[in-house]
């Protein structure tokens, strides 16, 4: 098998995997070019629109912005700071206290610096990305997300956020990924008897539990560094425990690639990572993460999704699993409660509908539900205990008999305002047998783990030589 083709599958799925799922990240990078063709502008800040290469670039200007860190002469203004802070607040709905806000602030800037060489080293190179690019990437964000583009900017809104920031952030993180694959590209060689081998090696392991995984790494680039990032690892756990969702916290500061892809890595199976993050992901439960695990490089916090056992294994009869142990007629139940009053707006009823709604698709057990008032400002948990369904309402009736165990309602309005019902009987658990992935998806899970490689090398030169001062504690 010859080497990677810059036009090739793989090389689209790289950059692709770069703007999915972008909501939840930001990039306060106040110019982006507008038509295609255009360069990747800079992120300086002149008092007028100006134009290079053919293509006009729309620069937002704010006077009066402090400067927040300087990185190879390229300025990083608090207005990007406030702006990338914002982005995160406003698409993963965490609402941290003053200290910790503070320290998230922290971390963003340092993840910005990141994000700035990123930017000098594309413009370098002579990478271009083109306005068709980022609008596609928008829409690939506007399907998964379930979104109308009006939906996106009024969320966007709320939060303080110009649709700007969203799609320089973009632009930025297609740019990067161009530019490791054009400089680095070339060293990627994935033979037929590299996929013959792994294959072979995954079929040994069939037997094996399984695990999908996500991560979130943070380097470590001098052993003086390793104290602060551990307690930024620590911090960004408790930003997850307290209602952040994860995807989102591994799209803003994972320091992988695979941050992109909410820092999913795929499927491993017992044994095949590093042997203290092994130890970590055989102690975790379908849903759990790690606490900080120093490894090669740095630190890790691991997400387990989903375990799935080896082949072979025999998967029960749900039908025979005892999910309710309550009388006939019972349910032990919790609420939700987001108050509009008895006769809130338009505005305000359409916006309640939205937040539960999006709670509705986060909630996976009573216990997350207890959490919701400290991520989500004004909401109200209520512990119902086992409830007659013969004493509820209709309403309340006719939302649960489109649920199953462990599942929660549709939102309804109520006198009070939005509400959604919780069950917290035991969904059956879930048992999924391992399968032999096809030899396209080896050959894409070794490219993506030769350019992870690559990409993180490249990065950590970077950073070795540039000069960052950083403006603000």
């Amino acid at each position: 098998m010859k080497q990677r083709p810059k036009n090739s599958p793989l090389r689209k799925s790289l950059i692709l995997i770069t703007v999915f799922g972008t909501l939840g990240v930001g990039m306060a990078l106040p110019v982006l070019a507008q038509k295609a063709g255009a360069q990747v502008a800079t992120t300086e800040k002149p008092a007028r629109s100006t134009t290079k290469d053919g293509a006009k670039e729309t620069v937002i200007v704010h006077p009066g912005d402090g400067v927040a860190a300087i990185v190879n002469d390229s300025v990083i203004s608090e207005y990007d700071l406030n702006q990338r802070l914002a982005l995160f607040l406003a698409t993963s709905g965490s609402q941290p206290p003053p200290d910790k806000l503070a320290q998230i602030r922290l971390q963003i800037l340092k993840q910005l610096e990141t994000e700035r060489l990123q930017l000098l080293e594309a413009q370098k190179k002579n990478v271009s990305v083109s306005a068709a690019d980022v609008d596609r990437a928008v829409n690939n964000i506007l399907t998964e997300n379930n979104l109308k583009k009006e939906q996106l900017e009024e969320m966007l809104t709320r939060g303080g956020v110009a649709m700007a920031t969203l799609r320089s952030q973009i632009a930025v993180g297609i740019a990067w990924s161009k530019t490791v694959q054009d400089q680095l590209g070339d060293r990627i060689n994935i033979t037929t008897e590299d996929v013959d081998d792994e294959l072979k090696r995954i079929a040994q392991g069939a037997h094996k539990p399984h695990f999908l995984v996500a991560q979130i790494f943070l380097s470590v680039d001098s052993p003086e560094q390793d104290d602060k990032v551990r307690k930024d690892a620590e911090g960004l756990i408790a930003q997850i425990h307290q209602g952040a969702p994860f995807t989102a916290v591994a799209r803003q500061f994972s320091q992988n690639p695979t941050a992109a892809q909410g820092g999913d890595i795929g499927i491993v199976n017992e044994g095949q990572l590093a042997p203290e993050l092994n130890k970590a992901l055989l102690g975790l439960r379908a849903g759990e993460i790690s606490a900080p695990i120093r490894s090669t490089g740095g630190y890790y916090i691991l997400l387990l999704r989903e375990r799935q056992e080896g082949v072979g294994t025999k998967v029960p009869d749900a039908s025979t699993f005892v999910t309710n142990a309550t009388p006939p007629g019972t349910l032990p139940l919790s609420r939700i409660l987001l108050p509009t009053g008895d006769k809130p707006d338009k505005a305000l009823l359409e916006n309640a509908f939205k937040a539960a709604t999006m709670l509705r698709e986060r909630l996976e057990s009573c216990e997350m539900a207890e959490k919701v008032p400290q991520a989500v400002q004004g909401a109200m948990f209520m512990k119902l205990g086992v409830m007659k369904l013969a004493d509820l309402s209709q309403q309340m009736q006719d939302a649960l008999a489109k649920t199953g165990p462990g599942e929660t309602t549709a939102p309804f309005q109520s006198p009070a305002g939005v509400e959604l019902i919780v069950r917290c009987d035991k969904a059956p658990p879930k048992i999924v047998t391992f399968k032999m992935p096809t030899r396209e998806q080896v050959e894409q899970q070794l490219f993506e783990e030769q350019i992870t490689t690559l990409s993180r090398q490249y990065m950590r030169n970077l950073r070795r030589t540039a000069n960052v001062e950083t403006k603000i504690n």
